[in-house]
């Protein structure tokens, strides 16, 4: 590698470029210009004939015999004042699309208009900014990208603000009528522009109602190309480049993705899920502003409907893909996502635990399948875990089956479980809402607790004592209701025991008692007073509710009156025993 050059040899070798052009060199050099560490030895007559400043300079200098002039922070530095000093000297040279910009800066700085000379260096510059560099975008983009380094005499000239509108007017027409192949390759011309100037060009494309879809496609371009190691690696490179948080490299990329993130388009879907998740985990691995990250956030919940397993999972893992990355992020999205459905259902009047859209439905079969990609990392916490699965409504869920595998593959993944953590893990399926397939796992999977083994035996027994034969997608409802109707039939049952136990005890209390007992009673019953409920009529009451032959076959409240013989009823004897 060639060493730098010293000031010594920077200074002869202006000196000799110098010389090379200046047309009379018998008459020597009376003013050396100094810019940064080059100097040039020149003629004042020479640079005073075109040049104002110079002229002022010379004229109001103390000195009697001006010999050195400091030009240092002329535009464009010293191979721009070269040119402008050759134009002087009338030497041709090349106005391109690469120097015109510093230039007309230079020009400027050194008054170098026609009112000292006619055709000057300002009006040169001018005319080829109209004439050819401003009639392509190609040339605009190339101009406005030589500004970066002429700030802030550029935009003082309306230099830059000429190249942003001519760019997004030339990227308006080309969006519409592709005049090349690829269709998009504009996209590529824009990507060379820092992110100032392509921040200009992309307001000045919204303001000309630019659609959102070409806005974006010129976004995701230039994203892919500054930050490619973030947004489109994922071997880890990423992580090796920038491995200290206070490295020049991420303090370089967390303030261009907070640049990108403020011009993204405002109109909703106009930027692929993939992108912005891409985005997001960029965003959490350069440590970026926690509104930037709130506004990703919130952009991926608005279209979560339409998000894949794969986006989440981009989310959630760090660009080698060894281990867990962010999961709060995650929950925050389906969070938003579900806030905005209950916010809709409450609008129509509804619930949205238990009447679920679409949206809310093709929601819950993508989360439940990220939790079982997710599942096998030894790392992921149970209550991690079960905040995502249980942010899903039970309504948006027909069967469970998706979860009940993502819960199977989370117990195998970590086998140092005991019985209560099982359960707790468990606590988030509904196991009424199991396939008759997974049911039947269910009863034979060792990894689950007894608890829910035991609820999937229990259910198929009542489906076989029901006579009900199992479709593929039951109805929970109706199972649920059996249940608790068995249940309360079943608490009843046992009052109804209670009942008659504490009738049992009353009664043998009566036979110790003898007939004084029995006349007292009756004497009481002859009174004129209200009539009290007895332990009799409360246990009646509760022998109603339970007559077996209400709703059965032998109901008497079927049987027509003509058929039974009334001459000479039956003697029945009422006793309980």
């Amino acid at each position: 590698m060639a060493s730098p050059l010293s000031g010594g040899n920077r200074l002869s070798l202006a000196m000799e470029r110098t010389g090379q052009w200046i047309i009379s060199q018998d008459i020597p050099s009376d003013v050396v210009v100094e810019v940064g560490e080059a100097n040039f030895s020149l003629h004042k007559f020479m640079l005073v004939a075109k040049s104002n400043r110079i002229r002022k300079l010379i004229m109001e200098s103390k000195q009697s015999d001006l010999t050195r002039i400091d030009l240092s922070d002329i535009p464009g530095g010293p191979e721009t004042f070269e040119k402008a000093a050759k134009f002087c000297y009338g030497v041709n040279f090349e106005i391109t699309v690469h120097n015109v910009a510093a230039l007309r800066c230079a020009a400027e700085y050194l008054e170098m208009t026609d009112k000292y000379c006619n055709n000057n260096l300002t009006s040169r510059t001018e005319d080829f900014l109209t004439q050819v560099a401003l009639t392509s975008l190609s040339g605009a983009i190339v101009v406005l990208k030589t500004c970066e380094d002429l700030l802030p005499m550029a935009e003082d000239l309306k230099i830059v603000q000429r190249c942003v509108d001519v760019a997004t007017s030339k990227v308006s027409i080309e969006a519409k009528f592709p005049s090349r192949s690829p269709t998009n390759w504009w996209t590529e011309e824009l990507s060379i522009l820092d992110i100032e100037f392509f921040g200009r060009v992309i307001a000045s494309m919204k303001l000309r109602c630019v659609k959102s879809l070409t806005v974006a496609s010129a976004i995701i371009t230039y994203a892919e190309k500054w930050l490619r190691d973030l947004v489109r690696d994922h071997s880890g490179t990423a992580a090796k480049l920038a491995a200290s948080d206070d490295s020049d490299l991420r303090l370089q990329q967390r303030e261009l993705l907070e640049s990108i993130i403020e011009i993204l388009p405002t109109e909703k879907a106009t930027l692929p899920i993939n992108f912005l998740c891409c985005l997001l985990r960029s965003t959490i691995f350069v440590k970026a502003s926690s509104t930037c990250k709130t506004e990703l956030e919130r952009r991926i919940s608005a279209v979560l409907e339409h998000v894949t397993v794969d986006d989440l999972l981009v989310l959630s893992f760090t660009y080698d893909g060894e281990r867990l990355f962010d999961l709060e992020s995650v929950r925050r999205i389906i969070s938003g996502f579900m806030e905005k459905e209950k916010s809709v259902a409450v609008f129509n009047a509804g619930d949205f635990r238990e009447v679920c859209s679409a949206a809310m439905i093709r929601v819950a079969k993508t989360v439940d399948a990220y939790l079982g990609e997710i599942a096998t990392c030894v790392g992921l916490s149970i209550s991690k875990f079960n905040g995502i699965a249980s942010l899903i409504p039970k309504g948006a869920r027909k069967v469970d089956d998706d979860l009940y595998r993502a819960i199977d593959i989370y117990l195998k993944a970590h086998p140092n479980l005991d019985e209560i953590e099982k359960e707790k893990v468990c606590s988030v399926m509904d196991a009424l809402k199991l396939s008759y397939e997974a049911r039947v796992h269910a009863s034979q999977n060792k990894r689950l607790p007894v608890q829910i083994v035991l609820h999937a035996l229990y259910y198929d027994q009542l489906k076989l004592r029901s006579g009900v034969e199992e479709n593929d997608v039951q109805d929970a409802t109706m199972t649920r209701r059996q249940v608790q109707h068995d249940v309360s039939l079943a608490r009843e049952n046992e009052e109804l025991r209670t009942e008659l136990l504490k009738m049992k005890m009353y009664i043998t209390d009566l036979q110790k008692t003898g007939p004084a007992g029995v006349a007292t009673t009756s004497s009481c019953k002859g009174g004129g007073g209200p009539k009290k409920a007895t332990f009799f009529s409360s246990v009646s009451k509760k022998l109603g509710r339970l007559n077996p032959f209400k709703q059965g076959s032998k109901d008497t409240m079927n049987i027509v009156d003509e058929d039974v013989d009334i001459t000479k009823p039956r003697r029945r004897r009422f006793s309980i025993s």
